[in-house]
């Protein structure tokens, strides 16, 4: 289960900008403690490494509980057996400094990329008066976290689109994820986040958690100074997406390859199956013809994407975890990305 509840998302998350674009959603006055969250402009470097990044990640000997007699106890099991501990070779846990919680277990090659260094370091080194921190977090007890770098002014499209570049620059502890710096585009509208690219994946740059992973600092500083260059790209993008029609046809077509209504050996689905695929469908519908987010592009191919989109971000299920938390996950993991482009081509093929 999500360890993040409301509370945690308002004591662990900095949100940048909320003049210009609101409060997050998970917003709650009263979990904010003595402090708020929620910066009118953008989010002081020190601010988040005073309230997310104060702890380092530390290197601890891994042990494991082993039978033993009277004379060779440490300590009792669970069970009230004598046993004692035994060291793991070439196995170490990495741990908080500041609470001793676990993150995770790794072999000695494992380099630990601290977050101060790592993610804000980095950042600050391409911060100008055009570029701040907009957000920053921890989720998992710490395990992972990211820091977001956008323009401070939203961008609109001829097409009427709203979106905000980003560069997202994120790692973890517990080998979820690995030191990912990456170029992401926000729509402001719905607060929706992709990839620059549907045909490809976008402009990133990943680093192992390995001995010679400082020498690659210098390629994730490089991307992300590439912030500057994503607005007119993602701009064209939409212009042509906004250009390319969908008919009533090919919508419905596209629906039946984005939401399949049969199982196993092409047998119609039934049952909870059937249910849920048609409440999809029925979303999904709903989304592309009335709601505010998506209709204003109705009958192209941006309305079907942002159909999609928007159902990812805000309609799908969600377990084990709150929507916010699984959002920021699927966006540092790349799994909205990777809908979108799924997305993008079963439409192609349709138009095809």
């Amino acid at each position: 289960m999500s360890k993040e509840t409301l509370h945690d998302l308002n004591t662990n998350t900095l949100i940048g900008n909320t003049d210009a674009r609101g409060h997050a959603w998970h917003y709650r006055a009263e979990d904010q403690g003595e402090e708020s969250n929620h910066y009118a402009g953008s989010i002081p470097i020190q601010d988040v490494r005073r309230r997310l990044f104060s702890w380092t990640a530390e290197s601890r000997p891994l042990a494991v509980e082993v039978p033993a007699d009277v004379a060779t106890m440490s300590h009792l099991s669970v069970d009230g057996d004598p046993v004692r501990w035994v060291l793991v070779p070439d196995r170490q846990a990495i741990c908080r400094s500041d609470t001793n919680q676990f993150m995770g277990i790794f072999g000695t090659g494992y380099v630990r990329h601290q977050y101060d260094r790592w993610l804000l370091t980095t950042v600050a080194d391409i911060l100008d008066d055009d570029l701040a921190i907009s957000s920053a977090g921890l989720l998992k007890g710490g395990a992972v976290a990211w820091v977001e770098v956008s323009v401070p002014e939203s961008i609109t499209t001829p097409e009427g689109v709203v979106f905000r570049p980003n560069l997202l620059a994120t790692t973890s502890f517990d080998g979820s994820i690995a030191t990912t710096f990456k170029r992401t585009i926000t729509d402001v509208v719905c607060d929706n986040t992709r990839d620059l690219a549907l045909a490809e994946p976008g402009q990133q740059v990943k680093v192992k958690h390995s001995r010679n992973s400082t020498a690659r600092l210098a390629d994730a500083r490089d991307a992300l100074a590439l912030i500057h260059t994503i607005s007119d790209e993602f701009a064209a993008e939409i212009a042509t997406l906004c250009a390319t029609e969908v008919r009533s046809d090919q919508w419905a077509r596209f629906l039946d390859q984005h939401v399949v209504m049969t199982g196993e050996h092409e047998q119609p689905l039934t049952g909870r199956a059937l249910t849920m695929a048609n409440t999809k469908r029925d979303t999904l519908n709903r989304l592309y013809r009335t709601d505010p987010r998506v209709a204003p592009w109705t009958g192209t191919a941006h309305g079907v994407l942002q159909a999609v989109n928007t159902y990812e971000h805000h309609e799908g299920i969600v377990r084990g975890s709150t929507r916010p938390e699984r959002n920021m996950l699927r966006t540092i993991t790349g799994d909205f990305a990777q809908a979108d482009r799924a997305a993008w081509g079963q439409l192609a093929a349709v138009l095809a």
